[in-house]
């Protein structure tokens, strides 16, 4: 076997801010100290390892000198610790509008899974695969601010969910409503949120249309069109959000345990 150094394309800060919440966690759990087979920062590292460079498992149990398996429950652990730093979607907007921000964006992206067929209970359809994408994935919602930043990512809905069905099964829609009625915070969106509701903007559909129609599509397009930025942001900075080989269900944690990274991040990106 060949020995060789290597760098980590993460900021030490990041590192140390995981390092922390790994040992908040184990302080919590009341997990005795030396009883673990790798340090905080050991787990920390395998963890961003893989958020970053999607690097295999038995690699990275191998330089923890740790087995699989618990190479494994370290990175389940490292991605709850993360999740549970979230931001609240109602306390974001209410930030926002407290910033001056204009709008939000809203955006669905699919996260890509191994092959994972499951029946649809109601219909038999294969429940992961997203026919827009002829993929098998999991659809997350992702709320942007005025120049595209993700500042709130939703649970994964299966694959072949709707993006409007998806932002309403998750909460996020009725949280926009919210935003637009009460704190004047309008929403813009892609023509796969039409009918939406009252506050979320979408361009409208259809062929010779009025020209202050297209005025109207025109401006909705080019000021939701950053909002592609926090979706590039989340999958290539984070290159396990390429192909998640995980249980799909953790597709949600494992977006928002990216988002707080990609927010830690934000100051020197």
């Amino acid at each position: 076997m060949i020995t060789y150094s290597a760098t980590l394309d993460v900021p030490e800060t990041t590192a140390t801010l995981l390092t922390n919440l790994l040992i908040a966690e184990r302080l919590r759990c009341g997990t005795p100290v030396g009883s673990r087979a790798a340090s905080a920062r050991t787990q920390a590292i395998l963890v961003l390892r893989w958020f970053r460079e999607d690097t295999d498992m038995k690699v990275l149990a191998a330089d923890a000198w740790v087995s699989l398996a618990t190479g494994y429950r370290y990175l389940h652990e490292g991605i709850n610790v993360l999740a549970a730093q979230a931001p609240d979607l109602h306390q974001v907007l209410e930030a926002g509008q407290a910033a001056g921000w204009t709008h939000v964006t809203v955006d669905g992206t699919l996260i890509a899974t191994d092959r994972c067929r499951v029946p649809n209970p109601e219909t038999g359809h294969d429940l992961w695969y997203s026919g827009k994408h002829s993929a098998h994935g999991g659809n997350v919602q992702v709320i942007g601010d005025p120049t595209g930043f993700p500042v709130a990512v939703s649970e994964v809905e299966p694959g072949s969910t709707h993006d409007l069905a998806a932002a309403r099964r998750t909460g996020f829609l009725g949280a926009l409503y919210a935003a637009a009625a009460l704190l004047g915070l309008p929403t813009l969106a892609d023509k796969g949120y039409d009918g939406a509701g009252a506050g979320i903007h979408t361009p409208t559909k259809g062929r010779g249309l009025h020209p202050d129609s297209v005025t109207r599509n025109e401006l909705i397009s080019c000021l939701r069109a950053p909002a592609e930025r926090g979706n590039a942001l989340l999958k290539m900075r984070w290159k396990a959000l390429r192909r998640i080989r995980l249980c799909p269900w953790r597709i949600g944690a494992i977006a928002k345990a990216a988002l707080v990274l990609t927010i830690a991040e934000r100051p020197i990106r």
